[in-house]
């Protein structure tokens, strides 16, 4: 069994290990293929700056996601959690500091399809699925593959594919709605399959934004379920405001705080609610 202490964790421009914002790297227990995670993290930010005309998004933001790793951002709004993910996804460069995917991939120098096709997937706030096409053939579509929407949609499927899309059908709890069009769903179950279709791209790190927004007390439970399903075989990011869901997913993992445009404080839900930082700008008092 490996140990931790004989993992190095991932370096800086200089070459040297570097150890991340909370004092230590988090590692996770999947190793993708096609992206050099040797030294433990999938993605690493180094002072990441993004300034709108002199105003700061980003102010020198600094953090690195294990492979694996489920990790919370949180923080008041204008934080800069939307920024962080604009800069990781391609759609913001910034004005300084440098973003990798694994040790060798500089999301700077990408655009937003090359990233996604590199392995990083993005879910907003509202979901965006094909309400006039079944459940079934909003995965087959977003599988990767033949992208011609008529080819797709009638080529047989090989059974491999079958298979993918009836373990993702059964992983997002929507085994039973695979004839079912997706604009009849409920606002739960929409977010779900888009999950779904994202998980159908084959990604390495996810990153979702506010997933449980406007979801009933039942889903929200239940999409708190996905993503420990998901923790360890995909890296996930997901930023959230809603706080009995953070502890439902954070499971003794790290939470990250951003505050004006950087880190403010990072450790376990339990460790960062008792932070008197935290409480001043954000959970109040």
């Amino acid at each position: 069994m490996n140990k931790l202490a004989d993992i190095k964790g991932p370096v800086d421009a200089a070459g040297e290990e570097y150890a991340g914002p909370g004092g230590e790297a988090s590692y996770g227990r999947v190793k993708p293929a096609g992206v050099d995670t040797s030294h433990g993290a999938i993605l690493y930010l180094d002072g990441i700056t993004v300034s709108f005309d002199g105003f700061k998004a980003l102010n020198d933001l600094t953090l690195d996601i294990g492979v694996g790793e489920l990790r919370c951002i949180i923080g008041p709004n204008g934080a800069g959690k939307t920024t962080m993910m604009d800069v990781i996804t391609g759609k913001t460069r910034p004005t300084s500091g440098t973003a990798f995917f694994g040790q060798s991939i500089d999301l700077t120098k990408l655009n937003e399809a090359e990233i996604a096709r590199a392995g990083i997937g993005r879910k907003f706030q509202r979901p965006t699925v094909f309400e006039h096409h079944t459940v079934l053939e909003n995965l087959e579509l977003a599988m990767k593959a033949d992208k011609r929407v008529r080819p797709t949609l009638f080529a047989r499927l090989d059974s491999e594919a079958a298979d993918r899309i009836a373990q993702t059908l059964d992983l997002i709890r929507l085994g039973n709605q695979a004839g079912r069009l997706a604009g009849l769903l409920s606002h739960g179950q929409k977010q779900w399959l888009e999950i779904g279709m994202l998980l159908m791209q084959q990604p390495q790190l996810l990153l979702l934004d506010e997933p449980v927004a406007g979801m009933t007390d039942a889903e929200t439970e239940r999409t708190g379920e996905l993503l420990n399903d998901l923790r360890g075989k995909h890296s996930l990011v997901v930023v959230e405001h809603d706080m009995d869901f953070v502890a439902q997913i954070a499971d003794g993992g790290k939470v990250t705080v951003l505050h004006e445009g950087s880190v403010l404080a990072e450790g376990t839900m339990a460790e960062v609610q008792a932070d008197p930082r935290v409480i001043e700008v954000y959970l109040g008092r």
